[in-house]
C-alpha cells in the first residue's frame, strides 16, 4: 500500500482505516460542543452522506425544558448535501446551557431509507442514552425482535437504534456507561464503531468498535473521538486507535481503555505528520487510488450477512416475495457505462445458475426501440448513483410495459429506487472519483449473490452446487484484497505504457466485460483510444489495426475457453503488437507469449471478474497519473449522468 509518504509510528491506521462507510465525531469538556460537533461533520463530509445529526448533553441541573428527549438535545436533518447546513442553524444559540459534550454523525444509509428517522444520533425509549454508529449490526432483527418482547419501542428502519435500547436495558439496572457498553457488545454480531452519551454521565462518552475504525484523542480540557483522523487533527495530534474489542471511555482531558473483559489497556499512541486533505485520502495521493483500496471492505460489507455458512442466500431489503422471483422467466438487465459491463458480468452468473435466459441491454437505447416485455420479465436496472437519467427512463418504460423491476444501487432511497418494485444496495459507500472502482466491482459480487438467490428460489442447482458456489462468492474480498496488495507493481507496470495512443482489450467469457471496463477506464482517465472485443471477433475486422504500434491487453486467467483465447493472442503477437496479459500467477504458457505480464491470484473463472478488474483500474490509473491527468476529475465527465 502506498505509505511511504505518511508518517506514521505507533499504531498503524491502517487497514481498518479504509472504510468507506459514515462519520462519527465527538466531543467532551468543550465550552461550545455543538460547535465542535457541527465543524467537525464539515470535516467529515467529504465521504459523503444523506443525512446528519446531533446529540448534546444537558450538565445536571440544565435539563429543564429539553421536552422529548429527557437531559438530552436532539436535532436531525436529512436533505441531501445539506443536512450540515441546515443544522447550523443552531449553531451560536445557548439552546442547552451549561452542555460541554455532544455527538454527531454524517449518515451513508444502508438499513432504512434516508430520513429524519433514520438519521443518528438514535435514542432509547427513555432519552437519556444516545447512539451514533458505523457499519452494519448483522444480528439487529434478532436483537429487535427480542427488544420488542421486552416492552422497547423502536422507532426507525435502521440496525443501529437496537444498541441505543440493549444500554438503556443495563443502565436502568445500574450499571455505568462504560459497563452497560462492555455487556451490550457481546451480543452484537458484525462491524461497528460505535460512540454512546448518557444523561446520567453528561461529560462522559463511551466508544468501542469491531474493524470499523475509530480514533481517540484529547487535550488537557477535552476528550475527542471520531471515525476519521481528518476531523480531529485541527484540535490535537495526541490520538490513538482502538483495536478491535477495546472500548475507550472519554472524560475532559482523560482518556482510558479497556478490553471487554474490563481489564485496562494502554493505547498505543498514533503519530501523524500530514494535513487535513492528506488525512481525508488517508495518506494515498488522489482519492481514486484510496477507492482501489478500499475494495476489499466494501465487498465484505456488500456481502454481509446475504450469504449464511451453509450458502443459503437472504436478501432483506429487495421487497419481492419469493414466489414471484421463483416465478420470472426471463431477465433484461439495463444500465450504462461501468454499470452495463458489470451486468454483462451477472448475465453469466444469471444464465449459468439461475438457468434462466438473461439480456443485457444499454440503457439510453432500450426505450427507443419498442422492447418486448412478455409476462415473467424481470427488468434489473444497475446504477451506482440510482439516478442516471437514461437508466431511470428504461427502467419506468419497462415498469409502463408490465415488467417486475429491480434496481441495484449504491444509494438508498434514490429517484430508481422508489420506482422500481424491489432493490439492491452495495455497501460500498460513497465514491469520490468520477471514474467508479469499488461501486463496480460491488456490483459485480452483489450480481452474484443475487443469481445464486434466483437459483435458490427456482431450485435450478443442487444444494451442494449452491453452497460450493457460495463459498467461492465469499472468497472474493479476500483474492481482491491479494490484488489490491500488488498496487504499486501494476502501477510501475502502467508506466512503462505511459505514451501509447491505441490499446485493444481481449476477452472470452467473463473476460469480455472485464476488457470492455478496462478499455472505458483507460479511455475515461487516460484520454487513450481503447477498445473491448470478445477475443474471436479480432479476426472479424479489427486485426487489420494491429501492428508494432498497437497495445493489446488480453484477459487470460485460466479458464474453459483458455486455449482458444491463447490462439488469439498468437494471431496479434505475429503482427507485431505489445502484448500485456493479465493472466494468473505462474501461468508459464501465458507469460511465455506477452510481453508484460499483470500477475493475479487464481480465481474460479465464475467469480473472477471481480478479481479481475481491479488491476486493470490500477492500469489506467497509472498510465493517467504518468501522463500528469487529473484521475479524480477526469475532463468531461460527471459522477452522476443527470441528461440525456
Amino acid at each position: 500500500m502506498p505509505r511511504a509518504q505518511v508518517p506514521v509510528t505507533g499504531r498503524s491506521w491502517a487497514p481498518g482505516s479504509l472504510w468507506p462507510m459514515c462519520g462519527i465525531i465527538g466531543v467532551t469538556g468543550s465550552d461550545d460542543p455543538l460547535r465542535f460537533v457541527l465543524d467537525g461533520l464539515a470535516l467529515l463530509e467529504y465521504r459523503g452522506y444523506d443525512s446528519a445529526g446531533v446529540v448534546l448533553v444537558a450538565t445536571a441541573g440544565e435539563a429543564e425544558g429539553l421536552s422529548g428527549t429527557g437531559a438530552l438535545w436532539r436535532r436531525r436533518s436529512a436533505v441531501r448535501g445539506e443536512s450540515i447546513p441546515a443544522l447550523e442553524r443552531f449553531a451560536g444559540t445557548d439552546l442547552v446551557p451549561g452542555a460541554r459534550t455532544g455527538i454527531g454523525h454524517t449518515r451513508w444509509a444502508t438499513h432504512g431509507a434516508p430520513t429524519e428517522g433514520n438519521a443518528h444520533p438514535h435514542l432509547d425509549c427513555t432519552g437519556r442514552v444516545a447512539v451514533v454508529h458505523n457499519g452494519i449490526i448483522e444480528n439487529h432483527r434478532h436483537l429487535a425482535a427480542k427488544l420488542v418482547a421486552a416492552g422497547h419501542v423502536l422507532r426507525s428502519e435502521t440496525d443501529t437504534e437496537v444498541v441505543a435500547h440493549l444500554v438503556e436495558a443495563e443502565v436502568t439496572a445500574g450499571a455505568s456507561l462504560l459497563e452497560a457498553v462492555q455487556r451490550c457488545v457481546s451480543e452484537i454480531r458484525g462491524d461497528f464503531g460505535l460512540v454512546l452519551a448518557s444523561a446520567d454521565e453528561p461529560e462522559v462518552l463511551v466508544a468501542t468498535r469491531q474493524t470499523s475504525p475509530l480514533i481517540v484523542g484529547r487535550t488537557s480540557s477535552l476528550g475527542l473521538v471520531a471515525s476519521d483522523i481528518s476531523a480531529l487533527l485541527e484540535t490535537t495530534r495526541e490520538l490513538y486507535a482502538l483495536g478491535d474489542g477495546e472500548i475507550a471511555e472519554l472524560r475532559p482531558g482523560v482518556i482510558r481503555v479497556v478490553d471487554r473483559a474490563g481489564t485496562r489497556v494502554e493505547p498505543t499512541r498514533l503519530r501523524v505528520g500530514w494535513g487535513v486533505r492528506a488525512a481525508q485520502r488517508e495518506g494515498f495521493e488522489d482519492f481514486m487510488s484510496k477507492e482501489i483500496h478500499e475494495q476489499p471492505r466494501a465487498l465484505t460489507d456488500t456481502i454481509l450477512g446475504r450469504i449464511h455458512a451453509d450458502g443459503t442466500t437472504e436478501l432483506e431489503e429487495l421487497g419481492i416475495k419469493e414466489i414471484e422471483l421463483a416465478a420470472i422467466s426471463r431477465v433484461i438487465v439495463i444500465a450504462c457505462g461501468s454499470s452495463y459491463h458489470a451486468g454483462l458480468t451477472g448475465r453469466v452468473a444469471i444464465e449459468a445458475w439461475a438457468k434462466l435466459a438473461c439480456t443485457v441491454e444499454i440503457a439510453s437505447e432500450f426505450r427507443y426501440r419498442n422492447p418486448i416485455i412478455e409476462p415473467g420479465t424481470l427488468v434489473l436496472a444497475i446504477s451506482q448513483s440510482g439516478e442516471t437519467v437514461d437508466t431511470f427512463h428504461a427502467l419506468r418504460e419497462a415498469k409502463r410495459r408490465g415488467a417486475l423491476t429491480v434496481v441495484l444501487t449504491n444509494v438508498v432511497d434514490s429517484l430508481m429506487t422508489r420506482e422500481a418494485d424491489g432493490v439492491l444496495y452495495t455497501r460500498a459507500g460513497p465514491e469520490i472519483g468520477v471514474a467508479s472502482t469499488k461501486c463496480h466491482t460491488a456490483q459485480i459480487l452483489l450480481l452474484q449473490v443475487f443469481a445464486l438467490h434466483l437459483a435458490s428460489l427456482r431450485r435450478s442447482l443442487s444444494t451442494d452446487e449452491i453452497a460450493e458456489l457460495a463459498a467461492l462468492v465469499v472468497a472474493v474480498p479476500a483474492r481482491v484484497g491479494d490484488v489490491v496488495a500488488r498496487f504499486d507493481e501494476y502501477r510501475h507496470t502502467a508506466e512503462q505504457l505511459a505514451f501509447v495512443d491505441d490499446v485493444f482489450f481481449l476477452g472470452r467469457g467473463g473476460g469480455y466485460a472485464v476488457a470492455l471496463e478496462g478499455a472505458l477506464k483507460l479511455k475515461e482517465l487516460a484520454y487513450v483510444r481503447a477498445e473491448g472485443y470478445p477475443a474471436g471477433e479480432m479476426k472479424h475486422g479489427p486485426i487489420s489495426l494491429i501492428d508494432r504500434d498497437a497495445v493489446v491487453v488480453v484477459v487470460a486467467n485460466r479458464g474453459s475457453l483458455s486455449a482458444k483465447l491463447l490462439a488469439n493472442v498468437e494471431e496479434v503477437r505475429a503482427r507485431g503488437a505489445t502484448v500485456v496479459a493479465l493472466c494468473d500467477t505462474d501461468d508459464p504458457e501465458v507469460a511465455g507469449l506477452a510481453d508484460i505480464v499483470l500477475e493475479v491470484p487464481h480465481t474460479d473463472e465464475t467469480v473472477a471478474a471481480a478479481v479481475l478488474v481491479v488491476p486493470l483500474q490500477v492500469l489506467a490509473y497509472g498510465v493517467a497519473r504518468a501522463r500528469g491527468n487529473d484521475v479524480d476529475r477526469p475532463r468531461n465527465l460527471a459522477k452522476v449522468v443527470t441528461v440525456e
